[in-house]
């Protein structure tokens, strides 16, 4: 298998101590139009930049062509979105892990269409993440081992219908073979109880998103 992939993306990124600790030595670096921002900010010069470029800054770009990173540059009139593109490039290139990078926050639209570029089915045993270092959020379709902080918050969120077969451990509020509604908040807020915890499902498509304690130390988590 490769190593994981990041994708920069041009969202919001809070906390740059954070995310820098996101990275790895070995990850192949692709900057989204402007989210090559942040990856310079971070000392990271990508191995690629995609996109239609129209929020690339100036300068930004002047250190890209004087590293003579690959620029791949789309018509700004397009049917996929900068981050579509961008995807589809690392999982052509073979990735199967890949971290999506200051994709939350910033427009609402799309945040949203980010999130739903990763319930294609066709990503099924792809290991597809969006973190900004303080939270991370991913879809489960069968299960997830979940590692973590004491008192982290975990949220299990059902995407568009109703997610059966829930089995939890680990968690402060324990779920046996129920059923979370997409209309109902009830997944909302679960809390770590130690550092590894188990969701499994039956059926459906559920949204974790993980909350860190930034005063404690980064942990990772891997899901099927």
């Amino acid at each position: 298998m490769k190593n994981r992939a990041i994708i920069f993306i041009n969202g919001n990124l809070p906390d740059l101590d954070a995310a820098k600790k996101l990275i790895r030595d070995d990850d192949f670096i692709i900057a989204v139009d402007g989210g090559t921002r942040h990856a310079l900010n971070l000392g990271l010069l990508p191995a690629v930049v995609i996109g239609d470029l129209d929020s690339l800054d100036s300068a930004d770009r002047r250190v890209l062509e004087e590293n003579q990173v690959e620029i791949r540059q789309y018509p700004t009139d397009k049917d996929e979105t900068d981050l579509e593109l961008a995807l589809d490039y690392a999982i052509n290139a073979g990735y199967e892990r890949i971290l999506l990078i200051a994709a939350l926050g910033g427009r609402l639209d799309q945040t949203l269409g980010n999130l739903s570029l990763l319930t294609d089915e066709s990503l099924l045993g792809l290991d597809l993440r969006l973190d900004d270092g303080i939270e991370e959020v991913y879809f489960v379709r069968k299960h997830a081992q979940i590692h973590a902080r004491n008192g982290e918050i975990i949220s299990l969120i059902p995407w568009g219908n109703p997610v059966h077969g829930i089995c939890t451990e680990g968690l402060r509020w324990s779920l046996q073979n129920e059923i979370l509604y997409p209309h109902k908040t009830r997944g909302i807020s679960n809390e770590m109880l130690g550092d590894v915890a188990k969701i499994q499902i039956e059926s459906g498509l559920l949204l974790i998103v993980h909350t860190r304690n930034l005063s404690g130390l980064y942990t990772r988590r891997t899901h099927v």
